[in-house]
């Protein structure tokens, strides 16, 4: 539906919620396309932005889901860290599933596993998840070295060894 505007330059008042709309889950799959063998830099945080994983016992149990062959399916995850907000991926996706479908797989076997680790039931990660396709020219290790540097530019660790909650592939 396009904006309908009037002669004072504002907005017609039933256009707000077409616009409102556009912004939040409705404007990250807008141009979302899953492609077999394609890698993606993903980002997702947890509901509310609560630092669920500050916990080393959530941190671990999410970690093992990261990692697991029966959560990827035919995904390769290259490499990831876990902050206590929120996570990066990067990963290869497979030709059996869309990207919805494999994010969607790893926020509910973590959400689970955190869960039962906890004690608790509700909401880990927020709806929605943000998504970068590289490009074929692009190197998949400075990406992937931006992702496990997370912990350093945000002050948790001074060294990346002293951080545990990543893997890379090339390491």
């Amino acid at each position: 539906m396009p904006m309908v505007w009037s002669k004072s330059g504002s907005h017609h008042a039933g256009m707000e919620k077409n616009t409102a709309l556009r912004r939040g889950h409705a404007a990250l799959r807008r141009y979302r396309v899953s492609l077999p063998n394609q890698v993606y830099h993903l980002t997702t945080r947890t509901m509310a932005r609560a630092p669920i994983f500050a916990n080393p016992t959530a941190a671990r149990a999410a970690c093992a889901c990261f990692v697991n062959p029966a959560t990827l399916g035919d995904a390769t995850m290259l490499a990831w860290v876990l902050m206590p907000d929120h996570a990066h991926w990067l990963l290869r996706l497979g030709e059996a599933e869309g990207l919805k479908a494999l994010v969607s797989r790893l926020k509910g076997a973590s959400a689970c596993q955190v869960n039962a680790a906890l004690g608790r039931h509700g909401p880990v990660w927020q709806r929605g998840f943000y998504d970068r396709a590289l490009r074929s020219d692009e190197d998949m290790q400075v990406v992937a070295r931006y992702i496990v540097a997370n912990p350093l530019r945000s002050g948790l660790a001074d060294r990346i060894g002293d951080y545990p909650y990543w893997n890379a592939v090339w390491l």
